[in-house]
């Protein structure tokens, strides 16, 4: 009897996707990783165990992303499912153009966004204009991604207690669904800014704005919770 990934495997050869998911995000220069190209050498092969390691990998993240444009958690697990089905499907199209985890999650967002409007969620991610310019001048980012300014950075690392990092789960589910999706990508998944520019479709200006006031907003919740 095939497990549960062989019959996914099997069922998403016949998935049609209406959108061109095989090109990815552009990144100007980019080149694949020997890690991720090997692993992608085992997706098309339709390895069980390079699947299984990807979805625990990023499962509990993009569950989070998704609730970024849809509250309902079962709607949002539907979300998930729907991009992993794209994303299995689109792999013989993918042209390495981003790394794995970008193309993922630029799928996530193409299909989460689609059932927040289908819903009739309006989602806030144009923040160019004067009050933008005015928060970015008030702190300034480094390589690393830290802010430095008139706002504090992100998170104190400092309290990683249980108790903590609960009142930080807490708070991320309090953000606003454009805040929580730059969060999540740049500080949970760890991409850098660019990509995440990508996903979302966000100019430079606008990310930086939405991952300051998140991580503003969570750091005001880990000192309430001392």
């Amino acid at each position: 009897m095939p497990s549960s990934a062989e019959r996914r495997w099997r069922y998403t050869a016949t998935v049609q996707d209406p959108e061109d998911i095989g090109r990815g995000p552009t990144a100007p220069g980019f080149r694949m990783d020997a890690a991720d190209r090997l692993l992608l050498e085992r997706l098309r092969r339709r390895d069980d165990r390079a699947f299984l390691e990807l979805v625990g990998r990023h499962q509990g993240a993009m569950v989070h992303f998704a609730r970024s444009f849809v509250r309902d958690p079962a709607v949002a697990d539907e979300v998930v499912q729907e991009a992993w089905l794209a994303f299995v499907g689109g792999l013989p199209r993918f042209q390495e153009r981003s790394s794995l985890k970008t193309w993922l999650f630029s799928i996530l967002a193409n299909k989460a966004k689609t059932r927040a409007v289908r819903e009739g969620r309006a989602l806030a991610f144009d923040l160019d204009g004067p009050e933008a310019a005015a928060v970015v001048e008030a702190g300034r980012e480094d390589s690393a991604g830290r802010w430095h300014g008139a706002s504090a950075p992100g998170p104190d690392r400092a309290l990683a207690g249980r108790q903590a990092l609960a009142a930080l789960a807490q708070a991320l589910e309090t953000l606003p669904p454009a805040q929580r999706a730059v969060v999540v990508l740049r500080d949970v998944e760890g991409l850098d800014a660019d990509e995440v520019c990508n996903i979302l479709g966000l100019s430079e200006t606008n990310q930086r704005v939405l991952l300051h006031r998140g991580r503003h907003r969570l750091r005001q919740a880990l000192q309430e919770h001392r």
